[in-house]
């Protein structure tokens, strides 16, 4: 199932098949024993449709988001996350299926790809609205770096994607949601305050589970944490931080803080 998401191109396509599966593995939990764990070897790179047109970060065109064009933009860019991180949560599902972990570890990513995939739906039903779709315009091409930097440290994978980067939308959400707000634009408004609920229980999956390997390691999570940020995070963290927000999530500020420093 997962697999098979992955190697969906079309972005409509995928989230349908995405939310279809997450259906019957719930179905199959109400009923009584969940489905079988499998094994299948997922694409090193998720299936993607012709457009958009990726491009290097500095190539991506900035627009203002005080105009109609910066909010399509804004929005456009949200839908490339969200269509990112369907892959990516399907992707850690099927990359580390060797690894044995509980069924709620199966439950939680399932969960968090449907509601990334409604996300994605979401927002781009606000971009039909304004007259675009997504592919309209040139995406981020480094979305998938964390990904393949991470294709074998299962623990590197939920330290950088969840950890890292989806506590980077805890951050920034607040703020796009203002900007779609002064310009009285209530459905991306409404779009975007789901994301940002929903996206507290995806960065607390992240926390959860690391802290569980952690533990079942027995390493120190916070010593862990930092070292795998730094190998595979090619930057430094940058506040400010949604300290509310990411401590409902299970990331307490000794995480990030000590981040935000270059090593000399």
């Amino acid at each position: 199932m997962a697999v098979e998401v992955l190697n969906c191109a079309d972005g409509v396509a995928k989230t349908t098949l995405s939310r279809a599966h997450a259906a019957s593995w719930f179905a199959s939990r109400e009923a009584g024993p969940a489905l079988e764990i499998g094994h299948c070897s997922p694409p090193s790179f998720p299936a993607r449709p012709d457009q958009p047109v990726l491009l290097s970060p500095r190539d991506v065109p900035r627009r203002k988001p005080g105009t109609p064009a910066g909010r399509i933009a804004l929005l456009h860019a949200v839908a490339h996350i969200e269509l990112n991180a369907v892959d990516l949560h399907w992707d850690i599902i099927a990359r580390f299926s060797d690894v044995k972990m509980p069924i709620g570890f199966y439950d939680d990513w399932v969960k968090a790809a449907d509601e990334e995939s409604k996300h994605f739906n979401l927002i781009c039903e606000c971009l039909k609205d304004r007259g675009s779709h997504y592919g309209a315009l040139a995406a981020h091409a480094g979305m998938w770096r964390a990904a393949e930097d991470t294709a074998e440290d299962f623990m590197g994978r939920l330290a950088v994607v969840p950890m890292v980067l989806e506590a980077r939308g805890l951050d920034v959400t607040p703020g796009m949601i203002e900007i779609f707000r002064k310009s009285g634009e209530a459905k991306a408004v409404e779009s975007l305050e789901v994301i940002y609920r929903e996206e507290v229980g995806h960065v607390a999956y992240g926390s959860k589970w690391f802290n569980f390997l952690c533990g079942r390691h027995e390493k120190d999570p916070k010593v862990v944490f930092h070292a795998l940020v730094r190998k595979y995070f090619h930057s430094t963290l940058r506040p400010p931080f949604n300290e509310e927000k990411r401590a409902e999530a299970g990331l307490p500020p000794d995480f990030y803080w000590p981040l935000t420093e270059k090593l000399e």
